[in-house]
């Protein structure tokens, strides 16, 4: 005699366990990726941010002031270190200068020195009463600029490009704390690539 057997239905939980077990073993891989990411990223955005503000910073030229030694969109890196821990500003340095109230960072080059007198008078640069050696390529022109001493603590700067620049014979000479660094060499463009030699 046959009978009608009614069918068992199994209620299978292997494949969500599974499914599970790989979600977690997932969540634990991102966690790991995500904790040795941050091990490794924080200290070098640190070093980086402390380089860029200590030690050394990339530049790009904007403005005419430099011809013909640097120009529009010329790549350059900014050495911090020497001015605070060796020696101040020297003469023929390119130095970069944050004034109060200048919407960007100047680049000048350094010319006369803390104690020293300084008179621009047509075209020539005179320290103390003498005619400064000017072994860097300049343009000549712009105004004439009288006879002054330059204070401690400050250096009297000028534009390459005398004509197209805006320096010390408009604001006077520049406190060597707002000096941020000096020029050190030029990356881009390539046929440039190199020290920047004063």
């Amino acid at each position: 005699m046959l009978t009608r057997q009614t069918p068992v239905r199994i209620r299978s939980t292997g494949g969500r366990a599974h499914s599970g077990h790989l979600q977690a073993r997932h969540r634990r891989f991102l966690y790991r990726v995500w904790r040795e990411g941050t091990r490794i990223a924080v200290p070098a955005v640190l070093l980086s941010l402390l380089i860029n503000v200590f030690v050394a910073q990339a530049m790009v030229v904007q403005g005419p002031s430099m011809r013909p030694n640097l120009n529009y969109n010329h790549r350059v890196i900014v050495e911090k270190v020497t001015y605070s821990l060796i020696h101040g500003p020297r003469r023929g340095d390119v130095v970069v200068i944050d004034r109060p109230g200048e919407r960007m960072l100047l680049v000048k080059r350094t010319v006369a020195l803390p104690g020293e007198t300084v008179e621009v008078r047509g075209g020539q640069v005179f320290i103390n009463d003498r005619p400064l050696d000017e072994p860097w390529a300049t343009r000549q022109g712009g105004p004439d600029y009288p006879k002054t001493w330059v204070p401690e603590g400050h250096v009297f700067v000028l534009g390459d490009n005398r004509e197209q620049s805006r320096d010390s014979r408009f604001f006077g000479p520049v406190p060597v704390e707002r000096i941020r660094g000096h020029v050190a060499l030029i990356l881009w463009p390539l046929n440039r690539i190199g020290p920047l030699h004063s």
